[in-house]
């Protein structure tokens, strides 16, 4: 079947992620949504629709890694297609309707739609056209999936993704429950732990899956006496430092150095929080550097629900536990606090003893003597540095990616200073 995962019309509601990135490539469990669309979507042709500014992204990174022949902003043609909000979680084998029909969420948005409609695009979707609009007149189907409206649906429901992910490589290779490398560590409930080829663990270090799986990948080193409970997930090569503490719902990817508390967190690729402090509830980018001491808070003293700041308006999150939601390149200096439920954009800098805003806008730079505009020049100089220092070239690709990051968000954010 044709399958066309689609980013649609409320791409905005996932920034500031989502200004670097489709937002089917958003992390969930041990990989990402679009990896779990296709798990589970099955596809024998593969569509990709996008924002324009993020076709190059999608051939770069996406186009290769798929199972199957794969396009990316093309319109649909004669044959049928399975239309899919990328924002939908897939936790389970999709069954395809007999005939056309839509599965709509409760606010009317396509989660998912069967039909055969030359022409019908990207464009489209995005703008919400009356074709597009006109799929909520097909007959309706039985929901498969649930849809996430905002980021925080990512940071709820992640344990459970990251259950589902550890299922499916069981089932994928029944030696993710084989025996483990003997050492100076301690396992409890070892049939739920996952130590891959080339992990490493340090003497003390505790990995306890009585409360849901444990999954080291390849190349990792957990540091001695660190204590990590399931559902949780530590990337390849990734490094966590010693006495580390990860709490379930925790997902760190691939070449991250991590250390202190973390729970209930989402950490995207190549990103550091390698020293002490609290991290809960949140959900960082790529290219991030914590600072020493720097730590969310995720809860209000009155335990009520939070809300986020964005751009002048406030938005109800429903939710008592949110930290923060972090962009792309994104670093705080030693001893930051951030608030609960903050929003930091694309590329801030926040060196300031205060507390910081709750909301702070993309290129951004905060000290105590005030907030400024982050020079882009300035900027671009330090994303280099920071490839090098992972053996990453820097390419005009990412320099492009960086400056649809920084064109984007006045659209979410509001205007520059």
């Amino acid at each position: 079947m044709h399958v066309v995962i689609f980013e649609g019309s409320r791409w905005p509601t996932f920034a500031p992620l989502s200004l670097s990135r489709p937002v089917f490539a958003l992390g969930s469990g041990m990989g990402t949504l679009l990896d779990k669309q296709v798990r589970y979507l099955a596809p024998t042709r593969l569509s990709l629709w996008v924002r324009p500014g993020l076709e190059e992204y999608c051939r770069r990174n996406i186009v290769a890694q798929m199972p199957c022949p794969t396009s990316v902003n093309q319109p649909l043609d004669d044959e049928p297609a399975l239309l899919v909000n990328g924002a939908t979680l897939h936790l389970g084998r999709f069954e395809y309707p007999a005939g056309p029909a839509v599965d709509l969420d409760a606010d009317g948005q396509v989660k998912s739609a069967l039909v055969r409609q030359a022409g019908l695009s990207c464009a489209d979707a995005l703008a919400g056209s009356d074709k597009w609009q006109g799929l909520g007149d097909l007959p309706h189907t039985m929901p498969q999936s649930r849809m996430a409206a905002f980021l925080w649906d990512l940071l709820s429901w992640n344990e459970e993704s990251l259950v589902d992910d550890w299922t499916y490589l069981h089932h994928l290779s029944p030696a993710t429950t084989s025996a483990k490398p003997a050492g100076p560590y301690h396992l409890v409930d070892e049939a739920n732990v996952h130590i891959a080829a080339g992990a490493r663990i340090g003497a003390g270090a505790v990995l306890d899956g009585s409360t849901g799986p444990v999954f080291i990948g390849a190349g990792a080193v957990v540091g001695a006496n660190a204590v990590l409970n399931g559902p949780s997930f530590v990337g390849p090569g990734t490094q966590l430092a010693p006495l580390s503490l990860v709490r379930p719902g925790t997902s760190i990817a691939q070449v991250c150095r991590v250390g202190g508390e973390i729970s209930n967190a989402i950490i995207m690729a190549y990103s550091n929080k390698a020293h002490d402090g609290f991290l809960g509830d949140s959900y960082l980018g790529q290219w991030i550097n914590i600072g020493a001491g720097t730590s969310t808070s995720n809860r209000k003293n009155t335990y009520g629900t939070i809300s986020l700041e964005i751009g002048g308006r406030t938005i109800p999150t429903g939710k008592r536990g949110l930290g923060t939601l972090m962009g792309d390149h994104s670093k705080t200096a030693i001893g930051t606090r951030l608030m609960t439920g903050t929003y930091v954009g694309y590329c801030c800098s926040i060196a300031t003893s205060a507390l910081t805003p709750r909301f702070v806008p993309s290129y951004s730079f905060l000290t105590d003597k005030g907030a400024g505009k982050y020079d882009a020049s300035k900027a671009l100089e330090v994303m280099k540095t920071v490839y090098a220092r992972r053996n990453r070239l820097w390419s005009d690709a990412d320099a492009r990616l960086a400056e649809y990051a920084a064109q984007t968000a006045p659209s979410i954010e509001g205007p520059s200073r």
